[in-house]
């Protein structure tokens, strides 16, 4: 019974890892496609790619999930510029394009 219900909380526990994930990644690919269309630059591929994870602590002390998403754009159409989104938690702390220096705390996820 008992090995049971610890089977039951991983599997639950995996769940919520794999759409919370998800749901990061969504939110990175919309900052990052509205950065790009503020800055005149063109998102490429349309997507994300998780570049790290791992555990921090928000401002107010508590632990969170801190998701790091790399992306490219291009200025041009003939090259390629690294770009970077970071969420901790439910927050974008990080937007950053080669173009303008680092945008701390940007807007709360919903």
């Amino acid at each position: 019974m008992l090995e049971s219900l610890i089977l039951l909380a991983f599997i639950a526990a995996i769940g919520w890892f794999w759409q919370d994930s998800a749901s990061a990644r969504e939110v990175a690919v919309a900052a990052a496609r509205t950065a790009c269309q503020r800055e005149s630059l063109q998102f490429l591929d349309d997507t994300v790619a998780q570049r790290g994870l791992r555990l921090m602590r928000t401002e107010r002390g508590h632990l969170a999930l801190q998701r790091s998403f790399g992306f490219e754009y291009s200025e041009t159409g003939d090259d390629r510029q690294p770009g970077l989104v970071v969420i901790l938690g439910r927050e974008i702390v990080l937007l950053q394009t080669g173009r303008t220096p680092p945008r701390p705390h940007l807007t709360l996820i919903q």
